[in-house]
């Protein structure tokens, strides 16, 4: 095995963790309790602040090296956090949740459609296959939740598509400031943590984690799913095969059902096995070769 190949082994083992660490938003989301949006970012992102700036201090770098990044890398960092999350909480605002998300999780087949113009990736039918799967499996979870498109609610819908092509474009865009380290998304949840506070203030009432299980759930967040889950991407998505990371990240709904069947909190049904297993078949068809020696 060679040196590239362990790397970028290593680096699709780093996406694994965090598609794996999105898995868990939902379970810990309905344990934190019914905090407001941009105030439970404020708090998760400055966790995840915290977690970058105590490692990168802890190795040496200096304070003003967390904040020294070209412009064109604060913009996407920041744009990418923070405009996602923007733009789904106003999707769900103004569309259904079932809706508004299957919308959303186009993210991880647009990854895959955009990574040949704008990353330079060839991309075969086993990625184009294996994303349409994934996102067969996810459109089937939705259909199984019930799903129907209102002429309505077009704009929430048009906002929840405007998530799928920031995360999108944010995660392949990331490829081409490949030597920017991954200290730099402490200066992005820093960032995005401030913005959603100012959010906060401006349209939310202030609720705070009622019980020490809310508290420490949203803690939990902010280590995971919101915080630690974005170093493990970054450094996936600059070093991965990002074809790949498109068509597995459908695992994360999939794992989030079944975390919230597992805790009590959804019924098993035999609509999640089914997604579970078009995703799984899409997931080991995109990444074919990476089994290959």
């Amino acid at each position: 095995m060679t040196i590239a190949t362990a790397e970028r082994r290593q680096a699709m083992a780093a996406g694994l963790g965090a598609i794996s660490l999105w898995g868990a938003l939902a379970t810990l989301s309905v344990l934190a309790g019914p905090i407001p949006p941009f105030q439970m970012v404020a708090m998760t992102f400055a966790i995840g602040a915290a977690i970058g700036i105590v490692r990168a201090r802890a190795r040496g770098l200096a304070w003003i090296e967390l904040v020294r990044w070209p412009v064109k890398v604060w913009l996407l960092g920041v744009g990418g956090l923070f405009g996602y999350h923007a733009l789904y909480f106003a999707a769900l605002q103004l569309a259904p949740p079932a809706e508004a998300n299957l919308v959303n999780y186009l993210w991880p087949l647009l990854i895959v459609l955009l990574s040949a113009p704008l990353a330079g990736e060839r991309l075969g039918w086993p990625h184009l296959v294996g994303a349409l799967l994934g996102f067969a499996g996810v459109a089937l979870l939705a259909a199984g939740r019930g799903v129907s498109f209102a002429g309505s609610h077009a704009l929430g819908y048009a906002l929840a598509l405007g998530c799928a092509f920031a995360w999108s474009l944010y995660s392949v865009l990331s490829r081409r400031f490949g030597e920017t380290p991954t200290d730099a998304i402490a200066s992005f949840c820093s960032a995005a943590a401030i913005l959603s506070l100012a959010c906060h203030l401006l349209f939310e009432p202030t609720v705070w984690p009622a019980t020490p299980t809310a508290w420490l759930s949203v803690l939990a967040l902010g280590i995971g799913p919101t915080g630690g889950a974005f170093y493990l991407w970054d450094h996936a998505v600059k070093r991965g095969d990002i074809r790949a990371l498109g068509a597995l990240s459908y695992a994360a709904p999939i794992l989030s059902t079944a975390l919230l069947v597992m805790c009590g909190l959804a019924p098993p049904t035999v609509t999640l096995l089914i997604a579970a297993l078009l995703v799984t078949a899409g997931a080991v068809l995109a990444s074919r070769e990476m089994w290959k020696r």
